[in-house]
This record gives C-alpha cells, structure tokens and sequence, in this order.
C-alpha cells in the first residue's frame, strides 16, 4: 500500500511546521534548502573548462603509464588505463 499525502494532509503538516519552528526560521530553512539545491546542481553541471582540465589530467596520467593518446579520445584513454591497471593485478 503506498500512502500519498493529499492537499489537506500537505497543507496540514505545513501548519504544524510553522507553530513548530515559528514562520521566520521556515523562511531561514527554505532559503537554506534552496540554496543547498543551487549548489548541487552548479556542482554537478562541469563548466567545459573543468572538463578539459580533467581530460588534460587523464591524458597526462596515460602518458605517464606508456599509453601513447594521439588520435584517441577519452573514452579509448580510459579503456586503456582501466586494460593496464587490471593487468598488473
């Protein structure tokens, strides 16, 4: 059985919210949450510089390990790597 909260219970639970915390801190924790979903989702969405400073790292780390990277993109570099490392376990 799954049980969903109707407009009734909603506004209900928000009631009992507002005389719990008092309507000036629900405003300081709705502002907080929006805040804490703003963040997230800026860090979750990469800017294409960090994108390309990261593949420059992943390029730089397959050199390092003898993994020649001219003319692949990341995704065979990734292969590689991930080939390399299971071979010397």
């Amino acid at each position: 059985m799954n049980w969903r909260p109707g407009p009734i219970e909603l506004a209900l639970i928000l009631v009992i919210l507002v005389f719990i915390f008092g309507a000036k801190r629900m405003k300081d924790l709705a502002k907080g949450l929006g805040e804490g979903v703003r963040e997230f989702k800026k860090a979750t969405s990469e800017s294409p510089d960090d994108k390309e400073d990261v593949n420059r790292s992943i390029i730089e780390m397959a050199q390092k390990q003898g993994i020649v990277t001219e003319g692949k993109d990341i995704k065979q570099i990734l292969k590689e790597i991930e080939a390399l490392k299971t071979e010397k376990t």
